[in-house]
């Protein structure tokens, strides 16, 4: 590898883990450039908050541009990755090729269909603003729909809503588009009760919230009861069409038909995974490049993949999860080990994760949280969901806006982002 004058740091990824990079690499003596699709930040725990109108995109996103504008050494670039060439050094994008000296990448994780890729045409995704405005269409449109129509069973499939998936994502899904049918919506119609949605919450396995404790898993299923969600759990998806959804459990095949499908089930890391893999002749690890201790490649000392791309497995908690800490976590780390090589000092500290643990909301006072060994149901870990997302929100603007928005809506019970707007739906990250 040479070396320029000023050595040249490329991350490519705006998310939690690229932007953590970034941040933390503010006084160091290199040029550093940031590489992502899109001009903004999305705060991706909250985008089902845009899908059913609790929040704009505005309230959790915040453009790149903005956030490094006073670190001199950065800059940042709006393009589509290619591909890298790892050997000649060079990402490969739409808008030309960038050199590197040391390569971050941190390009996070698509919507993954198990090998159905046709499936997204019916059953969307939720991991980019786009998409979640996608959704929260599809919801207000079917409502708006069925006040129409006088066909009671085109009505019934109108206001039958499918979460596929029980992890986070997908009981919080399922608890909002609930409390929208059952609160938000229901003086606002006249020819339908909202309160006759049927929200179905389709899992592969025995019980919700698999990562969680039995306890807490089994607390979120009656919170899901308690709002009118059904649950059919241990049921896994054959197919998914334009008329609805068949799916098999113990008792045999069944069909749903509806609408309005939310796709929560799985997630697989961006294609350039693979790339890296191929090239710097390693063998992927679910889809994700194995990393060493201190997140680069085995092959390749220069280049680091961390987040949803990195396959980093540690004694205490094997693989990695995909989620924002670890990704945070691993830049933060990653910007300490690059600083150090810049000043050819040795870093010679592994990277170790530090969970904080884990929680997820299932409506209005609703909410499983556990840490440090401790576990909180209800209006505690509801309070303690609230304080960290408000926290981990970026920009000072949007954690006063996220506020007073969510303190309007616990006292109206409304939701006030319910526009109905034509967008080009995207079916990926």
């Amino acid at each position: 590898m040479t070396l320029h004058t000023t050595p040249r740091v490329v991350v490519i990824g705006g998310g939690f883990g690229g932007l953590s990079a970034i941040k933390a690499l503010k006084k160091a003596d290199a040029d550093l450039t940031l590489i992502d699709r899109r001009n903004f930040h999305t705060f991706q725990p909250l985008l089902y908050q845009v899908a059913t109108g609790a929040l704009s995109p505005a309230n959790i996103t915040a453009t790149l541009r903005t956030m490094v504008r006073h670190q001199r050494n950065a800059r940042v670039l709006q393009a589509e990755v290619h591909d890298i060439r790892i050997d000649e050094g060079v990402v490969l994008s739409d808008r030309g090729d960038v050199p590197f000296d040391y390569l971050v990448l941190a390009a996070g994780a698509r919507n993954f269909y198990f090998g159905n890729d046709h499936w997204q045409e019916h059953a969307y995704g939720l991991k980019t603003v786009e998409q979640a405005l996608a959704i929260r269409r599809r919801v207000l449109r079917a409502f708006e729909k069925a006040e129409w129509t006088e066909n009671p069973d085109e009505r019934r499939q109108l206001m039958t809503f499918v979460v596929v998936g029980g992890g986070p994502t997908g009981v919080e899904m399922a608890g909002a588009i609930a409390e929208l049918a059952q609160h938000t919506l229901v003086k606002e119609f006249r020819c339908v009760d909202t309160r006759q949605a049927q929200v179905i919450l389709v899992e592969g396995l025995p019980r919700v919230l698999a990562p969680f404790s039995e306890s807490l898993s089994a607390h979120a299923q009656k919170d899901l009861r308690k709002l009118g969600v059904d649950l059919r759990l241990g049921a896994m998806v054959q197919d998914i069409h334009a008329e609805g959804l068949t799916y098999k459990d113990d008792a045999g095949v069944h069909q749903i038909k509806t609408a309005n499908i939310v796709w929560g089930a799985g997630v697989a890391p961006s294609p350039l995974a693979q790339s890296l893999c191929t090239q710097a002749g390693l063998e992927a690890i679910k889809g994700r490049v194995p990393v060493t201790s201190n997140c680069s490649l085995e092959t390749h000392s220069h280049i680091f993949a961390i987040g949803d791309l990195a396959g980093f497995t540690d004694a205490k908690h094997g693989l990695l999860p995909g989620v924002a800490p670890v990704a945070m976590q691993q830049g933060r780390y990653v910007a300490r080990v690059i600083q150090a090589r810049l000043k050819n000092k040795p870093y010679g500290k592994a990277f170790r994760y530090r969970d904080k643990g884990s929680m997820a909301t299932i409506g209005r006072n609703k909410a499983v949280a556990e840490t440090s060994g401790l576990r909180f149901t209800g209006l505690i870990a509801w309070l303690a969901w609230l304080f960290v997302h408000i926290m981990y929100l970026v920009g000072f603007e949007n954690r006063i806006l996220v506020l007073m928005q969510w303190a309007w809506n616990y006292i109206t019970k409304g939701r006030g982002a319910r526009l109905i707007t034509r967008v080009k739906r995207s079916t990926d990250v």
